[in-house]
């Protein structure tokens, strides 16, 4: 076991709470450094090219040029720089290199194909709904045999609006986008064309809802690929010209310079949300240089319904007031601001609070947008459920509060066999595993035999050099090592003092000279298929499991320096 001092501990928050204050910019919103998208650039090119084909020449060309710099020797790509080659973004750059630049790709062009094949081309992709976006892209394209067959999408799904929230959730405008496209694609009967009559005003309105509620911005969840994906069903079908040209505007506005397009261009309430229970952990949230992100999550406090996906006022987007309400970041918000010193009195967490509460599933568990979701992607999710039952308990809630008692019963019963949980939008499985084990012990579960099962699971997992990854032997990372850290601590179990000790030494030594932690691909874009950094995240949860440590370290003089109080 190696020892880490107190003092080694509060030097390293220390350093790295001043790094991470560092990225603060004077409105309180903490900011990035985020690794383009091909994903995102490839989407943008195809969708500009199709849509303002001679307004926005220069953008296609930079965006063309900027992908084929970014092809892997193998002729793949990743999903974002630094990513090794994957098969959706492969798929997708070579189908938005065919459609905007064939002359000038065609070498790109050849050696993706090749790539794509190599990897078991769309077959190999196990999201339905995104096999049939890199197929519908290929088709577009001329790429016949390497798309396969293509199944057409039931735009009347959009007639029904309690099954199309459930069953689509957060793709619905993706989605719409998509079936619009097929019009000249998939050549439709004389019944489908009657319904499809009924069906396309309704799809239609559907965006211009999301375009009014977004501020007729054309920014579409401030994200560069469904935008694409929504102008290119603008363009093809001809249908809203006004939200087309303002998808255009934005994806304009939004390119970065080097001719690129970021994952999601706008994740500053996720950031700070992040960022500021990190500080709080370690110790500062008295901190006047956090006054002005407690105005900006009050500022940012959902005023409207968001009628799209049936969620009421009151909690937060990932980017913005205009942005679209999820619970994951409505929960992290919360916690932050219950860690405020004066957050007894303050009526945004209360109203929060009661928003968080409302959002949860009729089984228990809380989805990311859709209350009882149908959709995997979007729900249940442990994870997120997790994160909503330690911003209650933060808040004050007790124990056995009904919203806590139905989450916790619910997560007790989602174990897998051996004794992992899932996270839908962080790496599996030790992300899932440690939240889950670090909330269900707060709440009173820590001798019950799922949290122990899961405790030995992350216990087994560790690597020889006290670091975790996701489980599978691969190198740890420094998210991971932190959120295990902070899983196994919260369970005040001896048997776990060591695997706790190894992990802390692991992260003060992983620090760099500036007092940052190197951030990994280890938050989910696409659930098993394209993952990004954040390194905000990374220096916020990096801080909260020292914080934490030293914590429950403190005023302990029987206990050796680092050792786990309990």
């Amino acid at each position: 076991m190696t020892a880490v001092t107190a003092e080694a501990v509060g030097r390293t928050i220390t350093a790295g709470a001043e790094a991470l204050l560092r990225r603060r910019r004077p409105d309180g919103v903490f900011g990035d450094d985020p690794p383009a998208s091909v994903l995102g650039t490839a989407g943008a090119v195809a969708a500009l090219h199709a849509a303002d084909p001679v307004g926005s020449a220069d953008l296609v060309d930079a965006g063309a040029g900027w992908l084929r710099r970014q092809q892997h020797d193998d002729g793949g790509w990743g999903g974002v720089v630094g990513a090794e080659s994957e098969v959706v973004p492969t798929a997708v750059a070579v189908a938005a290199l065919a459609l905007s630049a064939p002359a000038a790709s065609a070498e790109a062009i050849a050696a993706g194909r090749a790539r794509l094949a190599g990897m078991g081309g769309v077959d190999a992709v196990t999201d339905r709904a995104i096999s049939l976006l890199c197929r519908q892209l290929l088709t577009m394209a001329g790429m016949t045999a390497e798309a396969g067959p293509l199944r057409r999408l039931p735009l009347e799904i959009v007639l029904f609006d309690r099954v199309r929230r459930r069953r689509l959730s957060f793709r619905t405008a993706p989605f719409v986008g998509l079936a619009l496209m097929q019009a000249d694609l998939l050549p439709a009967g004389r019944l489908r064309r009657a319904t499809l009559r009924r069906a396309r005003p309704v799809a239609v309105r559907l965006l211009r809802a999301i375009f009014d509620h977004e501020g007729r911005t054309g920014a579409l969840s401030e994200d560069p690929w469904p935008a694409a994906l929504v102008l290119l069903g603008l363009a093809r079908s001809g249908e809203a010209p006004d939200i087309a040209a303002a998808v255009v505007g934005w994806l304009r506005r939004a390119v970065r310079p080097d001719g690129a397009w970021d994952a999601v261009t706008n994740l500053d309430l996720t950031r700070s949300g992040y960022a500021v229970t990190g500080l709080i952990a370690a110790g500062y949230a008295a901190d006047p240089r956090l006054r002005a992100t407690r105005e900006f999550f009050h500022a940012t406090q959902k005023p409207a319904a968001f009628e799209v996906l049936d969620v009421p006022p009151g909690g937060w987007s990932y980017s913005n007031v205009g942005g679209w309400p999820v619970t994951l970041e409505s929960a992290e918000i919360l916690s932050a601001l219950a860690g405020y010193p004066d957050a007894a009195t303050d009526p945004v967490l209360r109203t929060g609070l009661a928003w968080l509460v409302d959002r949860q599933d009729s089984r228990g568990s809380w989805s990311l947008w859709v209350r009882d979701t149908q959709l995997a992607n979007d729900g249940p999710c442990p994870a997120i459920t997790s994160q909503a039952i330690l911003a209650l308990h933060e808040a004050g809630h007790p124990d056995d509060h009904p919203a806590i008692a139905r989450a916790a019963a619910w997560l007790l019963t989602r174990a897998a066999p051996d004794g992992t949980f899932e996270n839908l939008w962080y790496r599996d499985h030790t992300s899932g595993t440690a939240v889950v084990v670090g909330a269900l012990s707060r709440v009173g579960h820590a001798r019950h035999e799922v949290v122990r099962r899961a405790a030995r699971w992350l216990r087994g997992t560790q690597l020889p050099d006290g670091s975790w990854g996701p489980g599978d032997g691969t190198p740890g990372t420094v998210e991971e090592t932190s959120w295990a850290v902070q899983g196994l601590l919260a369970t005040g179990d001896p048997d776990v003092e060591a695997a706790v000790e190894r992990g802390v030494a692991w992260l003060v030594a992983a620090a760099g000279p500036d007092g940052g932690w190197p951030a990994a691909r280890v938050c989910n874009y696409i659930r098993h298929h394209m993952r990004y950094p954040n390194a905000v995240i990374t220096q916020a949860v990096a801080l909260r499991a020292l914080g934490e440590y030293r914590r429950a370290t403190a005023g302990r003089p029987d206990v050796a320096p680092g050792a786990v109080a309990r």
